[in-house]
């Protein structure tokens, strides 16, 4: 995403494409260089900056999207007004860029809904003439993802459809340096909103916290511009993560380095085993579904399927018996991403997370991932307790008699469980 700033007063480029002309040939010239997207806004953000009158903003954006989209070049509106983005729409436009998150103008989220365009959802937590005032937070990861996920609930009551939608973190938006690093070490686990992944947009691009990491030694920030080769390493990070989209201002290197890290996502690709189960409604539909679905995930690739076993339930309140099975995949996703797809998947088919131990529609869980370990609680590897479930030790040999935890080898493990619980079902998982 290319950026086009039709103002006078830009944090990096204030003024360089304040005329219609200058910022219709700069849109084409992004394009150019291989912009996917030309971003066009008429109203700083910079920290500090005061809002224009609504009538302003329209004069500078109008001709400037009016012009890309009759050349032909997808354009989206960085606006926090209904009003503008309405306009915008009409030309052709097709994503709203909101900075706000539809909090600046409660119109917005109904305007986006009622046109059917892409709306980025960005956290915000006030005007760029206070914003430093609330950057205050103890867990910046989780409080950024916590309130984005509130403010997607909202937008979709307004009638946006989730599919439409994209997050953006807010970097630099009521956040002190400091707070910029992890969210941008987090993306993987900022996507992740209520069970489903979205698609992100990262934008660093000239922001202060990079040039005050690339200060001189008299501790003098790096001037914006100075900061464009520190850009594109943050967008072959972002793009290595899977973000969706990076807004830049120069797009001559940026686009090289979304390509490097695509082709990097391919090359890395982890085989990780998979435990699966249901114990409510068409048991075995639900997990033939699961298998196919888990077997589209972006970059994954299905290499064994276990039988399917009857299984007693373990802990919690009375229920039905479990139809239980392993698989093993390879996948490009990250641990992470792996993790809130399969929470995605769950989600579709109407798990309940109410009970712990309680029945369920599909259950997956991520038992290993290659060799690598984690003491994360959102996602520990390998899984702490699969050493002492016959339910997931069972199938796992089947597929694969020499699988090993860090306890010992699956088949040695097994020796020392009950396995009366665990019952071969007739039944199949493929075809």
């Amino acid at each position: 995403m290319g950026v086009v700033n039709v103002t006078p007063d830009s944090f990096s480029d204030g003024g360089q494409w304040y005329g219609a002309d200058a910022a219709i040939a700069h849109g084409l010239e992004l394009v150019a260089q291989g912009a996917d997207i030309v971003d066009v806004g008429g109203e700083s953000t910079r920290p500090g900056a005061q809002r224009i009158p609504a009538e302003e903003e329209l004069r500078r954006v109008g001709p400037v999207v009016t012009e890309l989209v009759r050349a032909g070049v997808p354009t989206s509106i960085d606006t926090m007004r209904a009003q503008v983005a309405e306009f915008a729409v009409s030309q052709g436009v097709q994503l709203v860029n909101d900075v706000s998150g539809g909090l600046a103008d409660p119109d917005m989220a109904r305007l986006v809904a009622a046109a059917g365009v892409a709306y980025v959802v960005m956290h915000w937590r006030g005007h760029s003439r206070d914003m430093y005032a609330r950057a205050v937070y103890h867990d910046v990861v989780a409080e950024v993802r916590d309130e984005l996920a509130r403010r997607v609930d909202e937008v979709t009551k307004a009638g946006v459809s989730p599919d439409h939608m994209v997050i953006d973190p807010g970097l630099g938006f009521g956040k002190r340096g400091e707070h910029n690093w992890p969210l941008l070490a987090s993306l993987a686990e900022l996507s992740v909103l209520g069970g489903r992944r979205f698609p992100v947009l990262v934008a660093a691009s000239r922001k202060r916290f990079i040039g005050r990491l690339l200060a001189g030694p008299d501790g003098e920030p790096r001037p914006f511009s100075g900061s464009d080769d520190a850009t594109m390493a943050l967008t072959a990070l972002a793009a290595a993560q899977g973000a969706w989209c990076v807004r830049v201002h120069r797009v001559t290197g940026n686009a090289d380095a979304v390509r490097v890290a695509a082709a990097w996502r391919d090359a890395r690709r982890n085989d990780a085993v998979l435990a699966i189960g249901s114990n409510l409604g068409d048991r075995l539909g639900i997990l033939r579904a699961a298998v196919t679905e888990i077997a589209n995930l972006p970059g994954t690739e299905l290499l064994a399927v276990s039988p399917v076993y009857e299984t007693d339930p373990v802990g919690g309140p009375a229920q039905p018996e479990y139809l239980n099975a392993v698989l093993t995949v390879r996948t490009g996703l990250a641990a992470r991403e792996l993790l809130g797809q399969l929470n995605r998947i769950e989600a579709a088919h109407d798990r309940v997370r109410e009970v712990r131990f309680g029945p369920r529609t599909l259950d997956i869980d991520i038992i290993s991932y290659s060799d690598q370990t984690s003491d994360d609680p959102v996602l520990t590897l390998p899984h702490p307790r699969a050493r002492e479930r016959a339910f997931v030790l069972v199938p796992w040999h089947d597929i694969d008699a020499e699988a090993t935890l860090p306890e010992g080898s699956v088949t040695d493990l097994l020796a020392g469980l009950d396995r009366d619980g665990v019952r071969r079902h007739p039944e199949s998982l493929l075809p």
